[in-house]
């Protein structure tokens, strides 16, 4: 990661460009670098801050998707943000709405790429193997349309990170947390512009999730990725930057 992660009253951050900001999110198992083709589009452009998410650092009873939205609304309030635009993948995606569900005013505009939030299948639906290393590659495999995607580094660092025991127990019990907490009912109310980019081939949160979150959020547009599974910004990072640039257009600029 090419960026400096800046370490401040108790948060970790990356932060670059200038002008209306964007708070990117990532998800469980992401990493920061997964907005890298993000943050190098549009850091001309926006101001952009991608808060790592305290999974293993918050106390394991009160660790949560609740409890990691409060963490992030502490994060705008933190840097004095006013009025940001969430992006979100898979988790992130999950606390994107959790945060704009209890603090609209503070969130301009909802990004939503393979959301949880009604469904997802984790894990291609087993439990993690955790010693077999073809196991985790092939899970990994699972979350790409193209599993060349899944580089051995990639396979390799969360290998490593699912089988620490302390961290798994953590993995294990947010992923729960996440399929407990479904926002069916709640989304209905979110009724500031929101953008889902949805890969055509996700089997993670599949299509059908999208088109749900479509018809559920009042202010929602869809747009499909072809050939592309649980993380656009990833796979099809000029198709998913061109959908992002025009929603932040419409959204911001007119």
């Amino acid at each position: 990661m090419k960026y400096e992660v800046i370490e401040e009253d108790g948060f970790k951050y990356i932060e670059a460009g200038k002008g209306e900001t964007l708070v990117l999110l990532h998800g469980l198992m992401g990493e920061l670098s997964n907005w890298e083709p993000v943050i190098d589009h549009f850091k001309d452009k926006y101001r952009i801050l991608v808060p790592i998410l305290p999974i293993y650092e918050l106390p394991i009873l009160t660790l949560g998707v609740k409890s990691l939205a409060k963490y992030i609304h502490k994060f705008i309030k933190f840097k004095k943000l006013g009025q940001v635009v969430l992006i979100g993948n898979s988790l992130g995606g999950h606390l994107g709405l959790v945060v704009t569900a209890g603090h609209q005013e503070s969130v301009k505009a909802l990004v939503l790429t393979g959301s949880s939030g009604l469904y997802e299948n984790a894990f291609g639906g087993t439990f993690p193997r955790r010693e077999s290393y073809d196991y985790i590659r092939e899970k990994v495999e699972f979350t790409f349309y193209d599993p060349a995607i899944a580089t051995k580094e990639m396979v390799d660092e969360i290998y490593k990170t699912v089988n620490e025991r302390s961290r798994v127990i953590r993995i294990l019990a947010l992923a729960k947390s996440a399929i407990r907490h479904n926002m069916a009912k709640e989304l209905s109310k979110i009724t500031i512009p929101v953008s889902l980019i949805w890969g055509k081939n996700d089997q993670v949160t599949p299509p059908d999730v999208a088109e749900e979150f479509h018809q559920l959020l009042p202010n929602s547009e869809l747009n499909w990725v072809d050939k592309c599974g649980h993380v656009p910004m990833m796979e099809h990072p000029e198709i998913f930057n061109n959908y992002l640039n025009k929603f932040l257009d419409r959204i911001l600029l007119k």
